[in-house]
């Protein structure tokens, strides 16, 4: 027990018993060498921890001569003395006293074990911060991304068509023009612009999708918070600590919890699901729990990632094979039936509409592309021990976890059934999934909470009795160094990939450049090529965002996006956004002709005469600051703000590092170029 709850304890114990020698004392005679009334002065918590070193002094053997048994061997002194007094007073009023006082102390000891402490909750909102610091330094997005951010802004921005929903979905929709090889589900943009429609209303720009990505983020933050109020009741406060500090220090999961990927729709839902799956010791609530549980993983497999199939199906053999006594076969099998009644209620009729095909169940669709067609070799495959081997380490990304605390917690008796319930179903998921050749580390993100949980019972068992012994003193401190280099790792982890987006910064730089060459009315035309599109660019960038009045609107070639700039100094400058694709349209030299400005990564693709006015850098490595290189410096012309947000911290940290920092080394990545006239076409 830490010392610090053993004081407590004695407080309340000794507060307890000083009232019962209090009222005893009415018809005894009051001990001149004693405190007022009869008793020993109330002690404070540091009295009593200054009293348990010392032991006992004369004056307090003279009143207890006598040694008993004790309350409590574990409290020392004061159980002896207090026992011996008992027994020469009332034997049969002690042995009463005794068995209400330890009843007392043991409500004490269970609430002290789960109840929440400010401190507590202070830590637990270091999950929610870490998300939202990730999401606010580094607010572009990439390809991957791209269908359920471009799909959410559509549904915000053009709504849901009743009257003449085809022609007006295939005019408006990013999703008609760039379809992709499988359709793919419109539930989770649909919810998530649902619950973002009132702020988005305030917003434009960059911070609409900001938003929008901080509303996912923050659903992500609180099932997390969740899982964690689950860790707390199975293994107490010190392990729900222990989690938070590992999860928030998990670079890839803080980082992609906000981003609109599939998976990180699924992703809150699965934790909820394995929270439900906790061994905690609830045999009323147990059967309900488990139900629950299969229920949710059955509808999100269903309307987002078909790899959630193999997860049901591993957690459900186990509870087959080891709780039976919990949940039988017939409930397991209803709660699928139901899960999939939801998952198909949802997905079926919501994605038809949107992309015109009745009856469409778009994950079904995906898996019979990439799993049953084999399609998705066609991205790359690893072998058969990737997730072991690298993409588990990579995401616990705290080497304490994988190294210390997992083969720790696994090798604890008291611990070993609870680890047990929670690492073979999910450690067999990923096993089975191993034999699929296409591999990335986000399939398995889901089972990263339960990884975190047991390895946060293993650093919490340490931190207890990091006072006990050198081995546990010296594990502690290995725990909170691993931490902050967590932290550290995660922050330049950070600083690299927010240079993964050119062409968002080089769109923004575009903007700007034009405003401030004062061209303040006709028409922009800006052909972005395919990697400018795919590191950053959405439609939540363009200017302003498409609107269904007035001049926006989609072009008759379904490639061009209108946009008219709501500033006052170019109220009447009307952009549109071209992303042609096709080589044959792109070698025609008449194409060009058309456009004002190009965003492009090789200037020799741009056929016609043009001028580079400016360039943005990407990601080329990492590079080592030493103490006395100069600090970087932007000008408000030729940096975004995020940019300049991201210098002010760079130089906070060499302040506090002396000088060393890790900075991001860049190369010119996409070239602004202009053509070469006079002006623009009014």
């Amino acid at each position: 027990m830490p010392n610090i709850l053993l004081i407590k304890v004695l407080t309340l114990e000794i507060r307890l018993i000083n009232l019962l020698l209090t009222l005893a004392s009415s018809r005894e005679p009051a001990d001149p060498n004693a405190g007022s009334m009869g008793v020993l002065p109330h002690p404070t918590a540091r009295e009593i921890g200054r009293r348990r070193k010392r032991g006992p002094t004369p004056r307090e053997k003279t009143v207890f001569r006598e040694d008993g048994d004790g309350i409590d061997q574990k409290d020392g002194n004061y159980g002896k003395m207090i026992s011996g007094w008992f027994k020469n007073k009332r034997l049969e009023e002690c042995n009463r006293t005794i068995e209400e006082l330890a009843e007392a102390k043991e409500q004490h000891l269970e609430l002290v074990f789960t109840s929440e402490g400010k401190g507590d909750t202070l830590l637990a909102i270091l999950i929610p911060l870490s998300i939202l610091l990730y999401l606010v330094l580094a607010p572009y997005t990439k390809v991957e991304e791209s269908f359920n951010i471009q799909a959410t802004h559509d549904i915000l921005t053009y709504g849901l068509p009743i009257k003449q929903a085809g022609s007006k979905l295939r005019a408006q929709y990013d999703h008609h023009t760039f379809t992709g090889p499988v359709p793919r589900t419109f539930v989770g943009p649909l919810a998530l612009a649902a619950v973002s429609w009132p702020g988005s209303l305030l917003l434009e720009g960059v911070n609409k999708q900001i938003l929008v990505r901080a509303t996912l983020g923050i659903f992500n933050a609180f099932c997390l918070l969740s899982f964690r109020n689950g860790v707390r009741k199975l293994w107490g406060r010190t392990a729900a600590n222990c989690f938070v500090v590992f999860q928030a220090g998990q670079f890839h999961l803080m980082y992609y919890a906000s981003r609109t990927l599939p998976n990180f729709f699924a992703f809150g839902l699965t934790t909820l699901a394995l929270r439900d799956l906790l061994p905690i010791s609830s045999p009323s609530s147990t059967n309900r729990r488990y139900k629950r549980a299969l229920t949710i993983l059955t509808a999100t497999g269903v309307v987002f990632r078909s790899e959630i199939a193999l997860l049901v199906a591993t957690h459900t053999l186990y509870l087959l094979a080891f709780k039976r006594h919990y949940i039988t076969l017939y409930e397991i099998t209803t709660c699928g039936l139901f899960g999939l009644l939801i998952g198909l209620s949802l997905t079926v009729p919501i994605d038809s509409y949107f992309w015109f095909r009745f009856p469409l169940w778009s994950e079904l669709s995906a898996f019979r592309y990439n799993i049953l067609s084999g399609q998705a070799s066609n991205w790359g495959t690893s072998p058969p021990h990737f997730y072991l081997t690298s993409a588990l380490p990579r995401l616990l990304f705290n080497p304490f976890i994988y190294q210390i605390c997992l083969p720790f917690t696994i090798s604890l008796p008291t611990l070993r059934p609870q680890v047990r319930d929670i690492l073979i179903p999910n450690l067999a998921f990923v096993a089975l999934y191993s034999f699929q050749p296409h591999k990335e580390w986000r399939f398995i993100i889901y089972i990263i909470p339960t990884l975190s949980a047991v390895a946060s019972a293993g650093a919490a068992w340490i931190w207890n009795r990091r006072a006990k012994s050198l081995v546990y003193r010296v594990l502690a401190l290995c725990f909170v160094a691993s931490s902050l280099g967590a932290f550290g790792a995660s922050l330049i982890m950070l600083a690299v990939s927010r240079s993964n987006y050119p062409g968002a910064e080089a769109l923004d730089h575009l903007h700007r450049l034009h405003l401030r060459e004062d061209f303040s009315k006709g028409t922009v035309r800006v052909h972005m090529d395919t990697l400018t599109c795919m590191t950053g660019v959405t439609r939540f960038l363009h200017i302003p965002a498409p609107s269904p009045h007035g001049l926006s609107g989609r072009d008759a070639s379904a490639d061009v996006m209108y946009g008219v700039s709501g500033s006052d100094t170019s109220a009447e400058v009307m952009w549109i956004y071209d992303k042609s694709e096709d080589a044959t349209q792109l070698l025609d030299p008449g194409f060009w002709e058309q456009f004002d400005y190009a965003l492009a990564e090789r200037v020799e693709t741009v056929i016609g005469k043009w001028e580079v006015v400016g360039t943005v850098d990407g990601y080329a490595g990492v590079a080592v600051v030493k103490p006395g290189d100069a600090m970087i410096k932007s000008t408000d012309d030729d940096s975004s703000r995020w940019q300049r947000s991201w210098e002010r911290f760079e130089h906070w940290g060499r302040w506090v590092t002396r000088g060393w920092w890790l900075r991001p080394r860049s190369e010119p990545t996409i070239r602004i170029l202009r053509k070469q006239r006079a002006g623009l076409e009014v």
